[in-house]
C-alpha cells in the first residue's frame, strides 16, 4: 500500500482539526478575548487612578480675589501657582514661569565625603560629621596642575552675605533686583529636584538653602530671612547656612573616578555614602584655551526607580562657577558671567495623570502572553495522555505533518491573540501600544509567540497527565512574573549590575519576555510625560535598552529549543530502540536491507526450540524458511522476539517475552490466547511499534520493526484495548480522518466510511452524526473496530475487540471482521473462547512469554481434550462421595477438576469409557442416591487453555 503523501496527511489532520476546534468554539472565542477583557479592566483601573489624582485637593490652587478691594462679596475666583501647594502647582496654567535663581547639589551633612581608608588624606577626618562641620568637597585635576589650582582658588569667594541678604528680605524688593542679589551668590541646596522646575523644591522643602564658601565664620554660617516669590505674591522665610567648600587635588583623572565611585553607596562594602559636591577635569585647559569635564551626580536623576521619567539635575550652576573662576583668574574679581535665574517653558492647566498600565505592563503583559502557553500545553498533554498522537502515528501520520498542523493552529491563535491585544489596546488609549513603534512590536511579539510554542513543544514530552502539566505550567507562569517583577527589573535598574549577568538571566524565557515589556513601558512612560514618541529603530542602540538583546535571545532560543523538542518528541514516540544519540539521530540510514540487518542480528541470537511441541518446533522452521528465503511470502513473521524489563524498585528483571516465532499468510486470523500478564500486549506493543525487543526482529511485509516502522504504519491498522477517541469528535469524521490516513480520496473515501459505519452498525438513526463522548461503551467498540479496518489495512492488531458489546452486536461485529480478513492478516487478542472460535483461523496459547501451543480449535482440542468433562450435582457428603466412587468404577484414570456446594466436574478419559455404560451407571445411580442434574460433553477450547495453562505453571512453579 502507499502511504499518503506529506500533504495528504497535513490535509487530513487540519480538517480533523478544524473540525474538533469547530465544537470548542466557545472555549476558543473566550482564549481570544481574553487580552480584551484584561484591557478594559486596565483601563478602568486606569480611569480610577486619573480621579484619585485629580481630586481637588490636588488641582490647581485657587482664591476668591477682590479686584477693587472695595467688596469682598463680588470676589473673582483666581487660580494659579501663587496660590497652589507644591503637589497642585503641577496642574495649573503656568503662562509666565516663575524664575528661580540657579542652585548647586550640595550633600547632605551626612553623607559629604570624609577621610576613609580608600580617600585621601586631604578629606577632612569622620568627626566632622558628628559635629555638623563637614565641608562640601570639590575634587580637580588636570594637565596643568598650576593653571588649576590658581583657578580653583576662584570657585568661592567670601562675598559679604549679610550684605546680599538685607536687600532680599525687604518686600518692596522687585524681581528683578532679588534675581540680581541672588545671582551674586553660590547658593546651594541639599533637597532632591522634581521632574519640572516651575517651582524649586530647595524653596520648598524645609531644608536650609546654602551659600558656599571658602570660609566660613560665626558672622556668616547661619540666618533666617524672607524672600518674596511669584512676582511678590508670596514671602516664604528660609533658613540660610554657610556650607565650606573644599578643594582637593588629584593627579589623574582616574584617580578621582575612583573617588567618586568608591563614594558610591552601592559601591562601598558597608552601604555608606561618602559624597562629592562635584569634580572638575581641566584636561588641557590654559589661558588661551579652556576644556572642561565635570562630573556631577547623575543618580539624582531617578530615572531607574520604578519607572519615573528623569528629575531634573541641577548642573548649570557647576558650569557657571567654572566658568566664572577661570575669567576671573585671567581677568580679575570684576569679571563675572552672571547667570540670574532659570525657569520653565510655559504650559497650560492640565489634569494630573499617571501612565499605570505604562507603568505596570511588564508584570500584567508577560501574563497576558504567557497564559497561552498553559492552553498549549494541555493540548498537547492531552492527546498523549489519550495516546490519541500514538495512534494517529500507527495509522500513518508522520511528525512532520503533525509539527506542522499543531505548530500552525499554535502561531495562529497566538497572532490572534497578540493582534486583538495591540489593536483593542491602541484604541483604547494604552500608550505603550500607541507610542512605541510597530513593527519593533510585531518583532517582539512574533519572536516571543514563537518561542513559546517552541517551549510548549518541549514541556509536552516530559508530561504524560494533564493535570500536572497544567499545574506546573501555571505555577511557572505567575511565579516567573513575580520573580521579574521583583527580582529581574531590581537587577535591570541597577546601572552596577554587570551586563552578561542579565542576558544569562533572559535566557529564561519569561525574563526575556519580560524585559521587553519592561523596555516598551519604560519608553511609553517617558514619552508620554515627555510629549514624545516611545521606542523607535534608532533606541535599540542606546547603551541600557534591552530591546535588542532580548529578541535576539528569544529568536535563537526559538530555533534550539524547537529541535530539542521535536529530536525528544521523536524519541518518545519511536519506543526505545530509535533512542539514539543526536548524532545518529541525524545521520543518513544504512541501506542494507530489511533482511540483511535481520540476520545479522539473529547471529547474535540464541534460539530454542521445545521439541516435544511439534507445533512450536514447525512455526519456527517457517520462519526459518522465510528468514533464508527472501521469496516466501508472509504478511506477518516473528523471528526469535525477545523483551526483558530491567530490574526496578528491587524487583528482579522481567523476561516478558521469550522468543516468540511466528509467521502469519495473508487472510489469516490469528488469536492470541493467554491469562493476564503473559506477555500478549507486550508482544502487540512491539509490533505495532510502542515498545523495542530486547533481541530477535519482526517483519510487516518484510518490514522489519527495527527500522521501518513508518513504512509498516502505512499498511497497518489497530483497534487498542481501549478506546481511544476524540470525544467531540462523531464516528463519520473519525473514519473521515483515519481513511485520509490510509490515502483515500474523494468518492472512494466516502463509500469506505459509509461501508465502516454500515459492517458495525453506527449507520442508520442518525448515530454516525452523533459526537463519540455520548456513545455507549459497545458503541465506542464498533467504531475502535471500524477505525482499524479503514483503508484496507494489510495487518490489523485488534485487542479484545468486542469487549462490553451485547450478543447482537457481537455477532454483527463478528460478521464484519470475518469478511475483512480476505488478504489481509489479522492478530487478535481475546478472553473470549467463543469470539476466539468464531474468528481465528489459528490460535496460540501464550503462558509466561512462551508460545506453549499453535492450531486451529479443532487441532488444539484434539490435542489436549482427549476426555470427556462429566459433570454431576447431589446433595449431601455422602452422595458427593458416591459420585467420586461412581466416577472411579468407569474409570481409574479420571481426575476432579471442580467442586463446589455439591457440583462435581471430572476429566474421564475417552479411551475408558464408553458412553453407553455411562448412561447405565447413571441410571443404577439413581436408585441409590438423589441426582439434581447431571451432563457429559466433549472438551471446549476454554478447557484446553485451562489444562495448557496448569500445565506450564506446574512446570514453572
Amino acid at each position: 500500500m502507499e502511504g499518503a503523501s506529506f500533504y495528504t496527511q497535513s490535509n487530513a489532520l487540519l480538517r480533523k482539526n478544524l473540525a474538533y476546534q469547530k465544537r470548542n468554539i466557545k472555549t476558543n472565542i473566550c482564549l481570544i478575548s481574553f487580552p480584551i477583557v484584561v484591557c478594559v479592566l486596565l483601563v478602568v483601573f486606569q480611569g480610577f487612578v486619573d480621579k484619585e489624582l485629580n481630586k481637588p485637593d490636588k488641582k490647581c490652587g485657587c482664591r476668591c480675589v477682590d479686584e477693587t478691594d472695595t467688596d469682598t462679596k463680588n470676589c473673582k475666583k483666581i487660580c494659579g501657582i501663587q496660590y497652589s501647594t507644591a503637589e497642585q502647582a503641577f496642574s495649573c496654567a503656568i503662562p509666565n514661569p516663575p524664575e528661580w535663581p540657579p542652585l548647586l547639589q550640595v550633600p547632605r551633612q551626612e553623607f559629604r565625603a570624609v577621610r576613609t581608608g580608600k580617600s585621601s588624606t586631604d578629606l577632612p577626618k569622620e568627626s566632622c560629621r558628628k559635629t555638623k562641620s563637614c565641608p562640601a568637597t570639590v575634587l580637580f585635576t588636570g594637565q596643568n596642575q598650576d593653571f588649576a589650582t590658581s583657578v580653583s582658588q576662584n570657585f568661592f569667594t567670601n562675598s559679604s552675605i549679610l550684605n546680599m541678604f538685607v536687600p532680599i528680605s525687604s518686600t518692596n524688593t522687585s524681581t528683578a533686583d532679588i534675581l540680581n542679589s541672588l545671582s551674586q551668590l553660590s547658593l546651594g541646596t541639599d533637597a532632591d529636584t522634581d521632574l519640572t522646575r516651575f517651582l524649586e523644591p530647595g524653596f520648598f522643602s524645609g531644608r536650609p538653602i546654602y551659600t558656599i564658601h571658602s570660609t566660613c565664620n560665626a558672622s556668616n554660617s547661619k540666618y533666617q530671612v524672607n524672600i518674596p516669590i511669584l512676582q511678590n505674591s508670596r514671602v516664604i522665610k528660609i533658613d540660610v547656612e554657610c556650607v565650606r567648600a573644599q578643594n582637593v587635588w588629584y593627579e589623574k583623572d582616574s584617580l578621582v573616578n575612583d573617588v567618586l565611585f568608591d563614594g558610591y553607596r552601592q559601591a562601598s562594602d558597608d552601604g555608606s555614602i561618602n559624597e562629592i559636591m562635584s569634580a572638575y577635569d581641566f584636561l588641557n585647559s590654559s589661558s588661551k584655551n579652556f576644556n572642561m569635564d565635570i562630573s556631577y551626580n547623575s543618580s539624582l536623576r531617578r530615572d531607574t526607580i520604578m519607572g519615573n521619567p528623569p528629575s531634573l539635575l541641577r548642573i548649570i550652576r557647576s558650569v557657571n562657577v567654572v566658568s566664572n573662576a577661570y575669567l576671573q583668574t585671567l581677568k580679575g574679581s570684576l569679571f563675572k558671567m552672571v547667570l540670574k535665574f532659570t525657569k520653565e517653558m510655559p504650559k497650560p492647566a492640565t489634569e494630573t495623570s499617571l501612565d499605570l498600565i505604562s507603568f505596570i505592563a511588564p508584570l500584567f503583559f508577560t501574563w497576558i502572553i504567557e497564559l497561552l502557553l498553559p492552553v498549549f500545553l494541555t493540548y498537547l498533554v492531552y492527546e498523549k495522555q489519550k495516546k490519541l498522537r500514538i495512534m494517529m502515528k500507527m495509522h500513518g501520520l508522520g511528525d512532520g505533518p503533525y509539527w506542522l498542523i499543531s505548530y500552525g493552529y499554535f502561531l495562529l491563535i497566538s497572532i490572534i491573540y497578540a493582534v486583538l491585544l495591540v489593536t483593542f489596546g491602541s484604541l483604547i488609549g494604552l500608550k505603550i501600544f500607541n507610542l512605541n513603534d510597530r513593527i519593533i512590536q510585531f518583532v517582539f511579539f512574533f519572536s516571543c509567540i514563537n518561542l513559546q510554542i517552541a517551549l510548549a513543544f518541549l514541556l509536552a514530552t516530559f508530561f504524560s497527565n494533564v493535570k500536572s502539566a497544567q499545574g506546573i505550567a501555571y505555577i511557572y507562569v505567575f511565579a516567573s512574573g513575580l520573580l521579574g517583577n521583583a527580582l529581574f527589573k531590581a537587577f535591570v535598574t541597577d546601572i552596577t549590575f554587570p551586563k552578561n549577568g542579565i542576558i544569562a538571566m533572559e535566557l529564561i524565557p519569561s525574563f526575556s519576555l519580560y524585559r521587553g515589556f519592561y523596555e516598551f513601558g519604560q519608553y511609553a512612560f517617558a514619552g508620554n510625560y515627555m510629549g514624545t514618541s516611545g521606542m523607535s529603530w534608532k533606541n535599540l542602540n542606546d547603551g541600557r535598552n534591552g530591546m535588542k538583546e532580548s529578541i535576539i535571545i528569544m529568536v535563537v532560543e526559538w530555533f534550539i529549543i524547537l529541535s530539542l523538542a521535536y529530536y525528544l518528541d521523536h524519541l518518545a514516540l519511536s519506543g526505545s530502540s530509535f533512542r539514539r544519540n543526536w548524532h545518529q539521530f541525524f545521520r543518513k540510514k544504512n541501506k542494507l536491507s530489511s533482511y540483511r540487518i535481520q540476520t545479522l542480528e539473529r547471529q547474535e541470537t540464541e534460539i530454542n526450540v521445545d521439541d516435544s511441541k511439534p507445533d512450536i518446533a514447525q512455526e519456527w522452521m517457517e520462519v526459518e524458511n522465510f528468514v533464508h528465503d527472501q521469496g516466501t511470502h508472509y504478511s506477518v513473521v516473528s523471528d526469535n522476539l525477545k523483551k526483558t524489563y530491567p530490574a526496578q524498585d528491587g524487583n528482579p528483571k522481567k523476561l516478558a517475552v521469550k522468543g516468540l516465532s511466528l509467521a502469519l499468510p495473508p487472510g489469516e486470523c490469528f488469536g492470541l490466547l493467554g491469562p493476564n500478564g503473559s506477555g500478549k500486549t507486550t508482544f502487540i506493543n512491539m509490533m505495532i511499534g510502542l515498545i523495542s525487543p530486547t533481541s530477535g526482529n519482526a517483519f510487516v511485509h518484510g518490514h522489519s520493526i527495527q527500522t521501518d516502522m513508518k513504512k509498516i504504519y502505512t499498511s497497518m491498522g489497530v483497534c487498542p484495548q481501549h478506546d481511544l477517541l476524540w470525544e467531540t469528535l462523531t464516528a463519520r469524521e473519525h473514519l473521515l480522518f483515519y481513511g485520509r490516513l490510509k490515502n483515500l480520496k474523494g468518492s472512494a473515501l466516502i463509500k469506505a466510511v459509509e461501508e465502516s459505519l454500515r459492517s458495525v452498525n453506527l449507520f442508520n438513526g442518525g448515530v454516525a452524526d452523533k459526537q463519540s463522548g455520548k456513545y455507549s461503551g459497545g458503541m465506542k467498540r464498533r467504531l475502535s473496530v471500524a477505525i482499524s479496518l479503514i483503508g484496507d489495512p494489510k495487518v490489523v492488531y485488534m485487542d479484545e475487540p468486542s469487549t462490553g458489546l451485547d450478543p447482537a452486536s457481537r455477532n454483527s461485529l463478528w460478521n464484519a471482521v470475518k469478511a475483512a480478513k480476505k488478504n489481509r492478516a489479522i492478530i487478535l487478542t481475546t478472553h473470549s473462547m467463543e469470539e476466539a472460535e468464531v474468528l481465528c483461523d489459528r490460535l496460540g496459547i501464550f503462558v509466561d512469554g512462551t508460545m506453549q501451543c499453535i492450531g486451529n480449535a479443532k487441532q488444539l482440542r484434539a490435542r489436549y481434550g482427549g476426555s470427556y468433562i462429566f459433570t454431576m450435582t447431589t446433595s449431601g457428603t455422602e452422595a458427593e462421595q458416591q459420585v467420586e466412587n461412581l466416577v472411579l468404577h468407569l474409570s481409574p484414570n479420571a481426575q476432579k477438576i471442580y467442586q463446589i456446594s455439591g457440583t462435581q466436574k471430572f476429566e474421564i478419559p475417552k479411551q475408558d469409557v464408553k458412553i453407553s455404560d455411562l448412561f447405565k451407571s447413571v441410571e443404577v445411580a439413581k436408585k441409590n442416591f438423589s441426582i439434581q442434574a447431571w451432563g457429559i460433553s466433549d472438551t471446549t477450547l476454554e478447557d484446553v487453555f485451562i489444562k495448557v495453562a496448569k500445565i506450564e505453571d506446574s512446570i514453572i512453579y
